[in-house]
């Protein structure tokens, strides 16, 4: 496919419309500028042969003109010298001219419409690229925040994080009491049973079993 007729494909692309599609347009933006840069060599190469056809096209049609102007007036000398002989070998000329006329206007015409096309595809393209480097630090830096806000929210707030532990060790030491408490109500509830007599002997100082005898002996005593 030759670049004219690429032409109507890269007139109706829309950058910004393309750069609001794509998913990551940091990303995008270095590909496209290298395609457009490589289209603009490619149009650059054709914008000049074509220009040179337009010119070449154009001299031709000027020449003929200016060839059967040449030859009208000679007609017309040989007319007004009496040379009737001569004025048609002259008028035969401009008449063989005239017939190329058309021919050489209509390419004139194709020419300039074709010169045209690619002039406005290369300042598109001049266009195009302007605006993607001035759009591309932009875009690149903007990328750059929405990336790390969004690994800051994947990280979470620190200082709620930091709550949540707090919690958790408080929880923990809280658990650690109820165990605790639960130890020593079961070492409690395992001790040896001790009768309430033996608890008053402790109390008096005395562990004899004989109530009476002791009785009468601090009597007497």
């Amino acid at each position: 496919m030759s670049i004219l007729e690429r032409f109507g494909s890269i007139m109706k692309a829309n950058i910004n419309a393309l750069l609001d599609k794509c998913e990551d347009p940091a990303k995008m933006i270095d590909q496209y500028l290298i395609d457009l840069r490589e289209n603009l060599v490619k149009v650059k190469e054709e914008t000049a042969s074509v220009m040179a056809v337009e010119k070449r096209c154009s001299r031709q049609y000027d020449e003929n003109e200016e060839e059967i102007k040449k030859f009208r007036n000679l007609a017309k000398k040989a007319v007004d010298s009496g040379n009737e002989g001569d004025a048609k070998v002259f008028i035969k000329k401009y008449m063989e001219l005239e017939e190329k006329r058309a021919a050489l206007e209509s390419n004139k015409k194709i020419a300039e419409e074709n010169a045209s096309h690619i002039r406005n595809m290369h300042d598109k393209l001049v266009e195009d690229i302007q605006t993607l480097e001035g759009r591309k630090t932009q875009i690149k830096s903007t990328m750059t925040v929405a990336k790390t806000t969004e690994r800051l929210n994947k990280l979470g707030d620190p200082l709620s994080r930091a709550s949540e532990v707090g919690d958790k060790f408080i929880d923990m030491q809280e658990k650690a009491n109820r165990m605790l408490d639960e130890a020593q109500a079961k070492s409690e509830l395992n001790a040896p049973v001790v009768s309430k007599a033996d608890s008053l002997a402790k109390k008096y100082g005395t562990a004899d079993t004989d109530v009476e005898a002791e009785l009468n002996r601090l009597k007497n005593g």
